[in-house]
């Protein structure tokens, strides 16, 4: 593909707490296949942003939840070996209220979990970019410490 043609891609991560846990996958496909991140995928054309984060949530674990609010947005840029652009998302991280489910692995996700910060921060090279971070985030949002 032509540089030129290339665009940021609109994707979300739904960032769901529950208690003192947050919902992650392990990551079935490229890009970050292999390691631990939030549920998430593409934008579809005509979605908003909450309704892409509930849906890929659902479609990722069964889990149901409500109340969606924008956390932030990320740029996540990545060049081929020959420093061309070879993608740039551009990933909307929605907070979500936890409904009900416990998280069944489906679609794109080779299993779910909930963890605490502790097991967050122990992740290391096992976690997709900005996850301790984004976990950090939701926490102190929910606890009005932003």
């Amino acid at each position: 593909m032509n540089q030129t043609e290339l665009r940021p891609v609109p994707a979300v991560l739904a960032v769901v707490l529950r208690e003192d846990q947050v919902m992650l996958v392990r990551r079935a496909n490229p890009p970050d296949q292999g390691l631990w991140g939030f549920p998430g995928g593409r934008m579809e054309v005509g979605e908003t942003h909450f309704d892409a984060a509930l849906r890929e949530l659902m479609e990722e674990t069964g889990i149901v939840a409500d109340a969606p609010r924008l956390l932030t947005v990320l740029d996540f840029i990545q060049h081929d070996a020959a420093g061309r652009l070879a993608h740039h998302f551009a990933m909307i991280a929605v907070l979500c209220r936890w409904q009900a489910g416990e998280g069944e692995a489906a679609d794109d996700a080779l299993e779910t979990r909930w963890f605490d910060r502790v097991e967050i921060a122990a992740l290391g090279a096992e976690a997709s970019l900005k996850v301790e971070w984004l976990s950090d985030a939701a926490f102190a949002f929910q606890t009005g410490d932003v």
